[in-house]
């Protein structure tokens, strides 16, 4: 009998220690804001050393089985400029408009500019993980690029019109821009340059990237409903062309 007694209280013990080993250790999200800025600006940069730009300038992974990317630069190594926002963008040697439109992404601004863009725009969650942080899969924004085929208009994420934050029905955070509108994005955009009307059946020739980390974008605000999932805490990579850029028509604010 007590050899019976002990064979089921090592097979609890081993049924146990076996459970243990499956569990999967589900991120909490820190709640110092400076942790998760931290957090952030590590997973970033783990990004921009692990991934760098084709021959149409979008974002590829680098390969640890195929040798046809070694040569490729870094994003690191392409000359990243950070704002004291957090904000990172990186402008593509050669892709840029020869006499380019200066964009005014003030979304208040009399002059504020329209513009038409092929993007390829994903969000990441920065977590930490057994002591290495890293961003975790990507989730789909707005992708013209692999999705329509065509250049979008002035999407909401970029500049939302009057009429809907002005919309009687709203709540009180739906009645501000930055319940839509990615602040970090507006701000990136001002040190590139449009094109003044490249036709939509061009081939995209993706300008540049710009990286938002989550401070610049929601950060713990509510806002709209794009994914059907939070965004909060989320950092945003931005991978585009514009291919119009002009003064946005009465009739479009």
């Amino acid at each position: 009998m007590k050899k019976i007694f002990l064979y089921i209280l090592a097979g609890s013990l081993c049924f146990s220690a076996c459970k243990k080993d499956d569990e999967v250790e589900t991120f909490v999200e820190p709640d110092d804001i400076a942790v998760r800025n931290s957090y952030d600006d590590q997973a970033i940069q783990k990004f921009m050393d692990e991934n760098y730009l084709d021959a149409q300038g979008n974002i590829k992974a680098f390969s640890s089985t195929d040798t046809a990317d070694d040569n490729e630069k870094k994003l690191s190594e392409l000359s990243p400029v950070k704002l004291p926002s957090g904000v990172i963008y990186i402008i593509r040697t050669g892709a840029q408009p020869s006499a380019g439109v200066t964009l005014e992404t003030n979304p208040t601004a009399d002059n504020a500019t329209q513009i038409r863009t092929m993007m390829r725009a994903n969000y990441y969650l920065a977590a930490e993980s057994d002591g290495k942080v890293s961003f975790g899969s990507a989730g789909t924004l707005l992708n013209t690029i692999n999705g329509s085929g065509s250049p979008v208009t002035d999407p909401a994420f970029y500049y939302v019109k009057k009429s809907i934050v002005n919309n009687t029905n709203n709540s009180t955070a739906a009645k501000q821009r930055s319940y839509y509108e990615i602040e970090g994005l507006q701000e990136g955009l001002k040190y590139f340059k449009g094109f003044a009307d490249k036709a939509d059946g061009d081939a995209y020739n993706l300008q540049g990237v710009i990286i938002v980390p989550s401070r610049a974008a929601f950060a713990r605000d509510t806002h709209y409903n794009y994914t059907g999932y939070s965004l909060q805490n989320n950092c945003f990579v931005f991978n585009f062309e514009i291919y119009k850029a002009n003064v946005r028509p009465e009739g479009d604010k």
